[in-house]
């Protein structure tokens, strides 16, 4: 993802939730809507997540130090993650509660032209965010689905927006149908109802982000494609024969760590082996410019050795040495 793209998608979207909250919460002045109520911290609750994405891009920019020598690319990911926590809490859970005293405590709405008016210019607004959204997401999607490119995005941003603008409409028109049949019934408890179906869809929305950027958190490989392209790379039948192994890692949205073991000829001098190296590395980072950090360690390929297969105990996570039988 371009970080152009990203910061796009951001600035429209904070701006389209700075305007609709303070639409909202006048709305619900008037009203005493708790649709209406919950709608704006929901909106509060975005904008403040789309300042979190904007500070964890600058953040990410900052150059490597000796105590952080691959830099600070998932500051991105941190932030995001935080935004599912914020989205979960400030928005769900509060909406959640406020619908449920609103059941229990119903009252007649006051001024409906207020909140009808206030939902009609909020899908506006969201669907002019979401649209974009959607336009910066499309230039880099390809032929992946919409859950695709949510679940395989490396960064952050255009997903989080995403989700946020999709259930920012969906929220709106449940709190729109719950003033609607308030209005209908004279009955305030629907728009209690309405309230806690915007907070149970926030939660699952935030659920989602959560468990898409603990993902990031934790590390993950590149793509497929990305990964046959360093292979292609990396082998050229002469001083690099094969890949013995290989291990990619996302250090940030745009940053690459490749680690691998190739085979190189047995009679080859260490300055043949050096050279060969120097130029596996150009051939990567020619075809992913994106694999910045490049570790390549010379062998000579055993068909006895490969047929052992992959040993755990010198893989990341594998069980430690001598692990005792269960």
């Amino acid at each position: 993802m371009s970080a152009s793209g990203g910061t796009r998608a951001i600035v429209a979207a904070l701006g389209a939730n700075l305007a609709i909250a303070a639409s909202k919460f006048v709305a619900f002045a008037f009203s005493g809507s708790s649709s209406m109520l919950a709608e704006g911290v929901h909106s509060l609750a975005d904008s403040g997540n789309q300042f979190l994405l904007l500070v964890g891009g600058k953040k990410a920019q900052r150059e490597a130090t000796p105590q952080h020598p691959f830099g600070y690319g998932r500051e991105r990911y941190i932030y995001a993650f935080l935004v599912s926590i914020v989205l979960f809490s400030v928005g769900g859970m509060f909406a959640i509660y406020e619908g449920y005293e609103k059941v229990r405590h119903p009252h007649e709405l006051e001024h409906w032209y207020w909140p009808v008016g206030v939902l009609a210019f909020a899908i506006i607004a969201e669907g002019f965010s979401f649209r974009t959204a959607i336009k910066e997401s499309n230039e880099l999607r390809g032929k992946l689905s919409w859950a695709q490119f949510i679940r395989r995005a490396k960064a952050p941003e255009l997903p989080v927006v995403l989700l946020e603008d999709f259930g920012a409409l969906i929220g709106l028109v449940l709190a729109l149908g719950g003033v609607g049949l308030a209005l209908l019934t004279g009955d305030g408890v629907w728009d209690g109802i309405g309230t806690v179906c915007i907070g149970v869809l926030l939660v699952l929305i935030a659920l989602v982000l959560a468990a898409e950027t603990k993902s990031l958190l934790l590390g993950e490989a590149a793509g497929i494609e990305v990964v046959k392209q360093i292979e292609a790379a990396t082998v050229d039948g002469d001083t690099v024969t094969r890949i013995i192994h290989m291990r990619t890692l996302h250090l940030g949205p745009e940053e690459l760590l490749v680690a691998a073991k190739i085979a190189v000829r047995h009679d080859d001098t260490a300055t043949e082996v050096a050279a060969a190296i120097n130029a596996a590395e150009a051939r990567i980072r020619a075809a992913v410019p994106i694999a910045r950090v490049i570790y390549l360690e010379p062998d000579v390929y055993s068909e006895a050795e490969a047929a052992r297969g992959p040993d755990p105990e010198a893989t990341p996570g594998g069980p430690p040495p001598h692990a005792p039988a269960h």
